[in-house]
C-alpha cells in the first residue's frame, strides 16, 4: 500500500456542563452541529455534567493537552447553570458571581496560551430557569428550590461582560429565550435542561456564529464522483 500522510481533521470542542454533555443525544444541539460539519470537522463533546466554572478551569488544561491545539477551529464555553446555584441550598456547585467571571476569563487566557485565539471561542450564557418546574425536580430529590431565574440573569450578564473583555463572541441564551416576553418554558425539559425545541434553538443560533468561522473549511477527501476509478490512489492519496 502506498504511503501517505495521515489526515488531520480540524476540531470543534464543546466545553461545558450537562447541557453540553447531553447535546449529543438524539435531536441534541451538539449532534446537529456535528451533522452540519460532517467531513469538515470532528466535533468533540467535552461536557461534564454537574461541573461549574471553578472545576472547569482546573480540568481544561488536561482536556486541551489531549488535543492538538493547532487544529482546533472553534471552542464553545458553556458554564453558569451550576455556578448560579444558591449558596445556602447548593454550596457544592455554587460559585460566587465575581469568581465565575474570573474563571471564564482564565479559561480564555489558557486557550489563548494554547494557541486558540479569542476569535475562535464562543461563550454561551446559561438559559433561563423556570422556577416552578425546577422546584418540582428539587422536591423529588428531597431538597428545596436551589436556583432563581433572576440570579441566572446576573450570571448571564457576567458571561457577556467576560466574553467582551476577552474579545470573544457570546450567545446570550438567557435573553434570547425570553425575548419579547415569549414563553421560554417550551425550550426547557425540566425547568433547567433543554427540551427538543431548546436544543433546536441553541443549534440554530450557535450555527449562525460558527458558520462564518468554518464555512471555508474544505471537505475531507474528494467527492466520490471525482475519484479516478482506474487509479483511485491518485485521487485518494494526493489530497486530504
Amino acid at each position: 500500500m502506498a504511503k501517505c500522510s495521515p489526515i488531520i481533521c480540524p476540531k470543534v470542542v464543546l466545553f461545558g456542563d450537562s447541557i453540553t454533555q447531553f447535546s449529543f443525544q438524539p435531536n441534541g444541539w451538539g449532534a446537529d452541529i456535528a451533522n452540519k460539519l460532517a467531513r469538515k470537522c470532528d466535533v468533540v463533546n467535552r461536557g461534564l455534567s454537574g461541573y461549574n466554572s471553578r472545576w472547569a478551569r482546573i480540568v481544561l488544561p488536561r482536556l486541551i493537552q489531549s488535543q492538538n491545539p493547532g487544529v482546533v477551529a472553534a471552542v464553545t464555553v458553556f458554564f453558569g447553570a451550576n455556578d448560579c446555584s444558591l449558596e445556602d441550598e447548593n454550596p457544592q456547585q455554587h460559585v460566587p458571581l465575581q469568581e465565575y467571571s474570573e474563571n471564564l476569563k482564565e479559561i480564555s487566557r489558557f486557550l489563548t496560551s494554547a494557541g486558540i485565539s479569542a476569535d475562535k471561542v464562543i461563550f454561551i450564557t446559561p438559559p433561563p430557569l423556570h422556577e416552578p418546574s425546577w422546584e418540582k425536580e428539587c422536591v423529588l430529590k428531597g431538597c428545596p428550590l436551589n436556583r432563581h431565574n433572576s440570579v441566572v440573569g446576573q450570571y448571564a450578564q457576567a458571561c457577556i461582560q467576560a466574553a467582551r473583555q476577552c474579545g470573544s463572541d457570546v450567545l446570550d441564551l438567557w435573553a434570547l429565550m425570553q425575548k419579547d416576553g415569549q414563553d421560554y418554558t417550551v425550550y426547557l425539559s425540566d425547568g433547567l435542561h433543554l427540551s427538543e425545541r431548546g436544543n433546536q434553538f441553541v443549534a440554530e443560533r450557535l450555527w449562525g456564529l460558527l458558520e462564518s468561522r468554518l464555512a471555508h473549511l474544505p471537505f475531507i477527501l474528494p467527492y466520490w464522483g471525482d475519484v479516478n476509478a482506474k487509479s483511485p490512489e491518485c485521487s485518494l492519496l494526493s489530497t486530504q
